[in-house]
This record gives structure tokens, C-alpha cells and sequence, in this order.
């Protein structure tokens, strides 16, 4: 698509922490114009998406319309686009709709998407975690659950309040927690012919610990934390095969589910394989230490779609942190690129990571040493730092008032079941959790 205006045009593809990141500072320079392509018109705050999935938070907490951040900002365009063609050398993106965008600058931000590593049944009968649609279908497939088991108590011989979740990094355990006080304090308070003493959270990795970057302290604080709210952890242990109504775990235990929350693990948008290029680990493109691809000047790759290398050579994990801090770099690299300049190699500041573990409890590693605190302060640093990152004023007030509210009442926030398809169940449909023929 194409304008009279002769200013230079730069595409970025994705609305998340790294392109809105990049969009952001090149919106201040008003001789750019900038066009921001997603397939949603909102901003996704993503590490809080497992907080939309147990009733924590609604919606609209979490999710920021693209065209309000840029009302004031003429020269930002925001288009509703699924992109799927990239043609390098031209700087041009094409949508599955048949439009196109060419700049002077492209800067691919997609993201990522569930990377379920071949497991069997997976991808169809597993919740993943990682997009606003996919909070809001896991909210209420759990809440659709609740509600059948408190009309027909059988069910949990079923599996029914049996939740599986795959991955032991931040998301796993977060929901992990977030599920534990949901059926210690919510369901007493809201389901009153539910027997609470038979659900089950079972939390499966393939590793030897949770929260794998944090020290061997923060591993047995997590793993007491998660434990005492009655999580089941299993370590050593991954998922061999998913099904409509049970799961199989690679030590061949058959889990009796109707609930397999995927957070194993994430790999690059499909706009990455549209590119034609190598794609290194985890799907994603490898990017120059400038966030550009090599032999295409003028182009670049950000966020959760990149390998982007740290100062060991090892790609950087995928956090909102890197992602952002990506975006403005590019950014940068874009505006010196204009100016005739040559163009910085990205250092990444390590501002340390954290995780919620229920409504109280959390866990941080704050600063480029990691300096490790737990409990209450931990807790504190997590919803201070995740509500300054949130992009909307009203946004933060939003938040900040619904933590409180979780905090000092059993029952939370909001418990909407809107997605009916996904709460629907046919309990007839998996052979192998059958109940046994009366004799």
C-alpha cells in the first residue's frame, strides 16, 4: 500500500512488547511514518495472560487498543493484518487478505506461538498459553469444569477436577499457583457441593527443577510454596501423548483430564518461516548483533521471533524485557540508518526475573546479579514492576485495584464464563475413562 507522502515509511510487523516498543520511539520523530501491522488491534501484556485464566483479571486489564496508544501520533498508522509473505530484499509484507506494505525499513516483531514438540494430541487437545484468546478459552474451560462437577459430583471419578500442566518455568508455575488458590479459597466459597479434598494439580517438567534460572534456594522455596497449596510436582516427567480425556505421562501414568494447560514452551510466529531464511533454534531467525539480518540491510527481526545473542553468545531468553528493549534498539539502529550513521550492536540490561507463585507468594532475581528475594518483598517488586510495564494509565489503576481486591477476598475476580464452546464437554467421547459397567 502505497501514499504520497515522501517521508521515510518504516513497516513493523506485531504488536507486542518489541514492536510497540520500536513504534513508540519512532513515533516521536515526525518526518518518519510508521505503519504497524497485527492481527489483533490490541496490545497484549502478556506475562499476565495466566492471571486472565484464573479469574485473577478480566480482559480488558491486559489488553491495550493499538490505535489509542498512537491517537495523538499522526504519523503511526495501525492496520489489522495477518501477514504471510515477507519478501526481504523489497522490504515488503503481504497479508493473507491480499494487502501489502513496503518501507524503507521493515522490522519483523511476531512473536511467538506454542511450540508443542511433536506430542501426540497436543495441539487439539491441550490449552495452551501464550495469547489473550487463549486466557480467555482456559478460563472457561476451568470455570465450565467447576460448574459441572458442582451439579453432577461423579465426574471427578472422570478426571474432572484433575488439571495437568505441562512446563515448569514462570507461566507453569504461575498458573500451577494461581489453580492451588483458586480450589483452596474460591471453590469453597463459591461451589458449595464441590468436595475440594479431590482435585488434583499435577506439574510436569522434563527437567530437574522449576524456575530453572533461579538458585537451588529458589527451587525448594518453589516447590514447598507449590506444594503446600497442593500441587503434585513431577520432575524428570513430560507428556508422551494428550487426549480428549486423559493424558499420558512419559513414565506411562494415565492422568484421567479434561484440562492439559500447555506451557511447555514457545517457538517463532510462522512469519519466521515465511522469510525463507535458516531458522536456528526454537523456529526463530538469527539476527546480527545490530538486530538485522545479514545480507538485508534495512531489515530487522526483534522480540520473540529473533535469536538475539547475549554477551555469551547464547541467545537471550524469550521475556518482555529482551523484547522491549529490542524494539527501541532497532529503533535506534533505524533512525542512525536514516541519518547516514553506522549502527550500534544491542546490549541487553538485565534487569533480573521474577514469578508469581499464588496470591501472596512470588520469587525474584533482581539485576544483572540476580540478587535473589522471596516472599512478601519478592511479591511486592513483582506487582510494582509489572504494573509500570503496563501500557495504559487506566490499565495500571485497573490492575492494581483487582490485585488488592484477590488479595483480601476468597473469591477473586472476574469468574465470566463466556466461551461456551470451550467449556462444553462430551464425557462419553475417550474410551479409556470410561466408567466400568455396573455387574
Amino acid at each position: 500500500m502505497s501514499s504520497g507522502d515522501d517521508r521515510r515509511h518504516v513497516v513493523i510487523v506485531g504488536g507486542g512488547f518489541a514492536g510497540l516498543g520500536c513504534a513508540q520511539k519512532l513515533a516521536d520523530h515526525p518526518d518518519l511514518r510508521i505503519t504497524l501491522l497485527d492481527r489483533n488491534n490490541y496490545h497484549q501484556f502478556q506475562p499476565l495472560l495466566y492471571q486472565v485464566a484464573t479469574s485473577l483479571l478480566a480482559p480488558a486489564d491486559i489488553a491495550h487498543s493499538l490505535r489509542e496508544v498512537f491517537a495523538n501520533q499522526d504519523n503511526v498508522e495501525v492496520e489489522l493484518a495477518e501477514i504471510s509473505e515477507v519478501d526481504l530484499p523489497t522490504k515488503t509484507v503481504k497479508s493473507s487478505d491480499g494487502g501489502e506494505w513496503s518501507g524503507d525499513a521493515l522490522v519483523l516483531a511476531a512473536g511467538s506461538q506454542p511450540n508443542f514438540f511433536g506430542t501426540q494430541g497436543a495441539p487439539e487437545n491441550s490449552f495452551p498459553l501464550y495469547s489473550l484468546d487463549n486466557a480467555t478459552r482456559l478460563r472457561s474451560r476451568i470455570l465450565g469444569l467447576l460448574e459441572q462437577v458442582d451439579r453432577d459430583p461423579q465426574l471427578i471419578d472422570r478426571g474432572a477436577l484433575n488439571f495437568v500442566i505441562v512446563g515448569g518455568g514462570p507461566t507453569g508455575v504461575e498458573v500451577a499457583g494461581a489453580i492451588g488458590d483458586m480450589i483452596e479459597l474460591t471453590l469453597p466459597a463459591e461451589y458449595h457441593n464441590v468436595d475440594t479434598s479431590r482435585a488434583h494439580i499435577y506439574l510436569v517438567d522434563l527437567g530437574d527443577a522449576l524456575l530453572k534460572p533461579f538458585s537451588d534456594k529458589a527451587h525448594a522455596y518453589v516447590a514447598k510454596v507449590l506444594k503446600d497449596k497442593g500441587v503434585d510436582i513431577h520432575l524428570g516427567t513430560g507428556v508422551k501423548e494428550v487426549h480428549t480425556g486423559h493424558a499420558v505421562l512419559s513414565d506411562g501414568t494415565l492422568v484421567p483430564t479434561r484440562c492439559v494447560i500447555w506451557a511447555g514452551g514457545i517457538k517463532a510466529a510462522p512469519v519466521a518461516a515465511a522469510c525463507g531464511l535458516a531458522q536456528g533454534r526454537g523456529g526463530r531467525v538469527d539476527v546480527e548483533s545490530d538486530l538485522t539480518f545479514g545480507g538485508h540491510p534495512g531489515v530487522y527481526a526483534i522480540g520473540d521471533i529473533a535469536n538475539i545473542s547475549g554477551p555469551d553468545g547464547k541467545p537471550l531468553p524469550q521475556l518482555g524485557s529482551v523484547a522491549l528493549q529490542s524494539g527501541k534498539a532497532a529503533a535506534e539502529n533505524i533512525l542512525a540508518e536514516f541519518a547516514g550513521k553506522p549502527p550500534k550492536d544491542f546490549a541487553y540490561r538485565d534487569k533480573g526475573i521474577m514469578a508469581m507463585i499464588g496470591r501472596t507468594e512470588a520469587i525474584a532475581a533482581i539485576g544483572e546479579k540476580h540478587h535473589e528475594v522471596h516472599g512478601q518483598l519478592a511479591h511486592i517488586a513483582w506487582l510494582g514492576i509489572h504494573a509500570s510495564l503496563m501500557t495504559g494509565t487506566r490499565d495500571k489503576i485497573e490492575a492494581i485495584i483487582a490485585w488488592a481486591w484477590d488479595r483480601y477476598t476468597k473469591t477473586g475476580g472476574p469468574h465470566v464464563l463466556d466461551r461456551r464452546e470451550a467449556a462444553k464437554i462430551d464425557w462419553e467421547d475417550d474410551p479409556a475413562v470410561m466408567p466400568s459397567p455396573a455387574t
